[in-house]
């Protein structure tokens, strides 16, 4: 792949100050066909990002932890549509919330279906986020709920809504990554690397940052105006649990390698993860006839609304977006996607046989300009294999 073009194209938005540093990686089949490294992980420091720069992939984590789950569900210790409270019968307490008294007081009621695994792994359980859901920032409030990351208390919001009646996007995976814990009898750090980092060679993600990877460490931003500028930021490095929702921290190269075990169906340089069966089960749509909507945002210092291709119908599979279009110019109809909070970005094309990750480190989520730039990124991509192709024939 020409990387002038790539390379032209992430210089000048750094040099613009869209982004203050940027790290991007393609892969084909059997190697890395593009990698990147583009301005700074301190703007104020002046130090420059390297292809082995640590970011916090937030809910990128989501995919992993969903991986985790059927490599438990292959073995029969879970089970897809067993309700999860036999399980964890701390969600035998928790009710859905239908508004506030005149006192801001919750009014909550039971809910009518179960929580189950299936519907934990694609946000239709009922659980939401505290920035994007207006009822759950008022439980949070009359509760006074800590809802620092990695505090079990931070779980006990109620549903939005009642499980199974639609999608919205929330918890549901730090739910999955207690399930995960509870049937293996490992902490979900332990089981990561037992079962998933150690056998990909994925060296370089982790729960917790070490002191030679600190080293490494990109700053997260906020945009001031024009102006970007980092601001202390870090993932409690002794939780009370470890997020499967958002906790990881990773390099655009480990990540790209767990891209690729999923494009080639479970198995990654001799290293089988998941069977073929279970890998094209988490590709394909499980919500039915609902669709992946806006995800709405109550705190924008968090994140602004953000909507994937908002012209396409979109699906959710078991752990990612699921893209039901080709769109123009762009990824294949049956992409698999999704994003992290500090705006890092994947993409999985199994039409194209590639995969594609992109690092920033800015909040709030969605971002224009990165947005902006994703689209360029995307599309320059595919213009470039559209024309090797051509060369080729």
């Amino acid at each position: 792949m020409k990387s002038s073009k790539l390379d032209d194209l992430l210089t000048k938005v750094v040099a613009d100050s869209d982004v203050p540093g940027v790290v991007a990686y393609v892969a084909g089949d059997d190697e890395v066909i593009y990698e990147g490294t583009f301005g700074k992980r301190n703007v104020a420091n002046g130090e420059m990002m390297t292809t082995d720069t640590v970011f916090w992939i937030a809910s990128m984590t989501k995919a992993v932890t969903s991986v985790a789950a059927m490599q438990l569900v292959e073995q029969g210790k879970l089970i897809l549509d067993q309700p999860l409270n036999k399980i964890l019968p701390e969600l035998n307490e928790t009710e859905v919330m239908v508004g506030t008294d005149d006192n801001g007081e919750p009014i909550l009621r039971n809910p009518k279906g179960q929580i189950t695994l299936r519907r934990l792994l694609t946000h239709t359980a009922g659980f939401t986020y505290h920035f994007s859901n207006e009822n759950t920032v008022k439980y949070i409030k009359a509760k006074n709920l800590d809802m620092r990351e990695g505090q079990n208390e931070s779980l006990l919001t109620p549903l939005a809504f009642d499980p199974g009646e639609k999608w919205e996007y929330g918890i549901n995976i730090d739910w999955v990554g207690k399930a995960i814990e509870a049937v293996s009898g490992k902490n979900l750090r332990t089981y990561f690397q037992e079962y998933i980092f150690t056998p990909l060679g994925m060296t370089d993600t982790d729960f917790v940052i070490q002191a030679e990877q600190r080293e490494r460490l990109v700053s997260m931003h906020v945009r001031n105006v024009d102006e970007l500028a980092p601001i202390p930021f870090e993932i409690p490095q002794e939780p009370e649990f470890f997020m499967g929702g958002g906790g990881l921290y990773s390099t655009a190269r480990d990540y790209t390698t767990f891209l690729q075990m999923i494009l080639h169906g479970g198995i990654y340089n001799g290293k089988r993860i998941l069977e073929t069966e279970t890998v094209k089960e988490m590709c394909k749509n499980q919500i039915g006839e609902f669709n992946v909507t806006t995800m709405k945002s109550v705190n924008p210092t968090l994140a602004n609304e953000y909507e994937a291709f908002p012209d396409m119908i979109k699906k959710w599979g078991l752990g990612f977006l699921i893209t039901t279009e080709d769109a123009k110019g762009r990824r294949k109809a049956g992409s698999l996607s999704w994003a992290g909070l500090g705006n890092t970005f994947f993409w999985i094309d199994p039409t194209s046989r590639i995969t594609a990750v992109i690092l920033t480190q800015l909040l709030p989520f969605a971002d224009q300009r990165v947005l902006d730039l994703l689209d360029k990124f995307e599309a320059k991509i595919y213009e470039l294999i559209n024309e090797k192709s051509m060369q080729d024939n």
